[in-house]
């Protein structure tokens, strides 16, 4: 951001959630209505002692730019479905109160399922309730047409609600179809969220974006395992997109710990990450004995590193949940790191975040993003 020309970060996050740090980091008002950000599991990935480190410096770094030119902060994912149709409504309360009697009769289709949306899939799956696909498509649909009247008022706020409406045909999607296969879902997830960032990107002739992610997610996924086997992300995706203008960054650790839970919904634990397998990339970095390096094969003069790490091995990624007892089968699988990554940051032991406590802190102002 400050030697490059960055003027985005997106990260793997809800929309909403993000939208309230987006609002803080830029020097905007504060949105009214809207609960606590990052409350959904997992709290701890977004909503950590880290992470406020770097939106501090984010706002102040904002501070010294002109409006126009300050870094924005958006969540890339899918899974906000409340959040999103509760920001849909708030902005219609607005700007057009009719239309939000109608985003409301549309919406409420799905509204019975908001506490659990994965219920509703199974509902859907085993034949006890028709779809809301159509309600959900009407309602953006609707937003689209008004796009003239709505975004002379405010652009930045149609933007958002549009996007949260796009969110809410996704989301409806995506807890249809997670029972029939992980690669489906898996699938429609990585396009969503590309989508996303290319609609971000196409609002700024000029934007740059930095992608804040999991290495599933960043690196290309047809290098690897998962594309081997049908499963594309957002990294394969933005390599056919821009070519060589996208670089794409890994990370790996030989050992340390790690803020993780055993499975989904299930408490966060700080787990210690077992040494890396002998058979694994993650070895061969430990090999050459540097605790922290980030090694860059792009350009010719790197062709003897880049043929090295053209052979297949083992890879571990950890994301929200860590399973060592089964780690093998868990978390390693086959691939071709000079494909997957032009880049890869090292170290050799980490340590895991910090969550912040979910009581307000003493001294930390209304408008704070996280809201505590």
């Amino acid at each position: 951001m400050q030697h490059h020309g960055f003027s985005i970060v997106a990260v793997e996050a809800d929309w909403p959630d993000a939208a309230r740090i987006d609002r803080h980091v830029r020097h905007h008002a504060r949105a009214t209505g809207r609960g606590a950000a990052f409350a959904r599991f997992p709290t701890w990935m977004w909503r950590n002692a880290e992470m406020v480190e770097f939106v501090d410096w984010l706002r102040a770094h904002n501070g010294n730019l002109p409006p126009e030119r300050r870094v924005s902060f958006h969540g890339l994912d899918v899974y906000s479905l409340g959040a999103s149709i509760a920001a849909v409504l708030e902005y219609l309360d607005r700007i057009d109160p009719d239309a939000a009697k109608a985003a409301r009769r549309r919406y409420g289709c799905l509204t019975p399922w908001l506490d659990e949306p994965t219920a509703y899939g199974r509902a859907v799956l085993y034949g006890h309730r028709d779809t809301c696909e159509d309600e959900a498509v009407a309602q953006l649909t609707e937003l689209l047409r008004s796009r003239l009247a709505y975004s002379a008022e405010d652009g930045d706020d149609f933007f958002d609600a549009v996007q949260n409406a796009r969110i809410v045909r996704a989301a409806e999607h995506y807890y249809r179809i997670m029972y029939r296969g992980s690669r489906e879902s898996w699938n429609l997830r990585d396009r969503h969220m590309f989508d996303t960032l290319q609609g971000l990107l196409q609002r700024d002739a000029g934007a740059k974006a930095i992608v804040w992610a999991h290495n599933s997610h960043i690196g290309n996924a047809a290098a690897t395992a998962m594309g081997w086997q049908g499963e594309f992300n957002i990294g394969e995706l933005c390599r056919t997109a821009y070519g060589d203008a996208a670089v794409l960054i890994g990370f790996g650790t030989d050992r340390g710990t790690v803020a993780a839970a055993s499975d989904w919904d299930a408490p966060m634990q700080v787990k210690t990450v077992l040494p890396a397998r002998h058979d694994s990339y993650e070895y061969a970095f430990r090999k050459t004995g540097l605790a922290r390096t980030l090694t860059d094969w792009r350009g010719l003069a790197r062709r003897e590193l880049v043929e090295a790490l053209r052979q297949p091995m083992l890879e571990r990624a950890i994301g929200v949940i860590y399973r060592p007892e089964s780690e093998l089968t868990s978390h390693y699988f086959q691939a071709v790191l000079a494909e997957q990554f032009d880049a890869y940051v090292w170290f050799e032991e980490t340590r895991a975040v910090t969550p912040l406590p979910a009581r307000h802190e003493q001294g930390v102002p209304e408008t704070y993003p996280f809201g505590l």
